[in-house]
């Protein structure tokens, strides 16, 4: 599938921009937080669009053709109340700009609607030669124990959270996994990295990429997203291959505190993700000349949550066939992704995240050791504080805050 995206870069959107900040400054405000997509936007004005190219954002465009949202399929059968015919008939009206990057087909799909999916793409890919088509899936909270069964198959159809993924894999051909995971809302971890395992897996396994949408808004009214959970939310992603970070929300779409109000304004959310935002691009170049092949959890033995996934599986100490020896000391947790270098050269990388306090209600520091016996060792950070230090003894140490990140390359 050719496409607009530039897929060397790590990619950074959002989600939803209402007519209240479609202006040109607002424009240019989603340039300097460091957006690069705008994913949901339902507008067709030129000037908006036009904007958009010239500070090199892009969206995927809603509206092009028929939409599709699974949480409302209850009762219905997509493939009745969408026919392939509605697409030739919404195509026709379509109006491509540089700006459209790509074409949103559907949101939280049902399983048994991946079959009509799949025809869907197949039909309409050749009508946007240059836009990929786009389909973000729903998040494991959508398969919980309080669930019944018909309950849980109404949602995904199936009766498990691997089993919906499998089936994507089976029959979407689409190169990426896209889905969205609010951990501020549902408050459990065991839940994120469960998804995280399953999603990271599919993708490894089949070559696709990894898209991610955490919460920069709230759902409760009165509490806005500190700077460590925006953080905590990106770096543990990118532990597990993420390549694209899809922020939700701009603007109004659901809950509250967006980065801005009602009235388009700049809420407090804007700095923290402009922060945010900057620290991941400022990592971005070396991160993407790497790709995940494995994730590591350290010091989560005792995580409540952890219990009923027997998949996630808490280390003391990570061995890889490069570094021994990582570790952090007590009480800390780390999240550890494992990478190999793209261009096949058999350089290597490490990202580590310090999730010792996902809630950041204390400002745990960890100190990170590991060995890598004749090796260059380089640090990357996107605030450049940490200290790469090598003892006498050849132990590599630094210490990190929590929920920041860093990348560790071993030639």
């Amino acid at each position: 599938m050719n496409t607009r995206i530039d897929k060397s870069k790590l990619l950074i959107g959002t989600y939803c921009l209402q007519p209240n900040a479609q202006t040109e400054e607002h424009i240019k405000d989603i340039a300097e937080c460091g957006i690069d997509l705008i994913t949901c936007l339902y507008t067709r004005k030129r000037k908006l669009l036009d904007a958009l190219e010239h500070y090199h954002i892009g969206c995927i465009f809603t509206g092009a053709v028929p939409g599709w949202w699974g949480g409302g399929s209850e009762d219905k059968v997509m493939s009745e109340i969408n026919p392939l015919s509605a697409y030739d008939e919404s195509i026709v009206k379509f109006k491509d700009h540089p700006a459209i990057w790509g074409i949103d087909i559907g949101d939280e799909p049902s399983s048994l609607d991946y079959e009509h999916y799949a025809n869907i793409i197949n039909h309409i890919k050749e009508k946007f030669p240059k836009q990929m088509l786009y389909l973000n899936l729903y998040p494991y909270y959508a398969y919980v124990p309080e669930n019944t069964d018909e309950k849980t198959k109404s949602q995904l159809g199936t009766f498990s959270y691997a089993d919906y993924i499998d089936q994507y894999i089976e029959k979407i051909p689409l190169p990426y996994i896209s889905y969205d995971f609010y951990v501020y809302a549902c408050k459990n971890i065991g839940w994120m990295f469960e998804n995280y395992r399953i999603v990271a897996e599919a993708c490894r396994k089949t070559g696709r990429e990894f898209w991610y949408i955490p919460q920069v808004n709230s759902k409760v009214k009165d509490i806005f997203m500190s700077e460590n959970m925006l953080r905590y939310q990106a770096y543990t992603a990118l532990a597990y291959g993420a390549t694209v970070i899809n922020w939700a929300c701009w603007t109004k779409g659901w809950w509250h505190n967006n980065v801005l109000d009602d009235d388009g304004k700049k809420t407090e959310q804007y700095e923290k993700l402009k922060k945010i935002n900057f620290e991941l691009k400022n990592i971005g170049e070396v991160y993407m000349k790497y790709r995940n092949v494995n994730t590591h959890l350290l010091g989560f033995e005792n995580e409540p949550t952890f219990g009923k996934f027997p998949e996630l599986v808490s280390k003391k100490i990570v061995n890889t066939g490069f570094v021994r020896d990582l570790h952090a000391g007590k009480n800390d947790r780390l999240v550890v992704g494992e990478m190999v270098s793209r261009s096949g050269l058999g350089e290597t990388a490490l990202v580590i995240c310090n999730a010792t306090d996902y809630l950041d209600e204390n400002h745990t520091t960890a100190r990170v050791t590991f060995r890598a016996d004749d090796c260059e060792v380089k640090l990357f950070s996107g605030e450049g504080y940490p200290v790469l230090r090598k003892s006498d003894k050849g132990v590599y140490s630094f210490d990190l805050e929590n929920t920041h990140g860093v990348i560790v390359t071993i030639k």
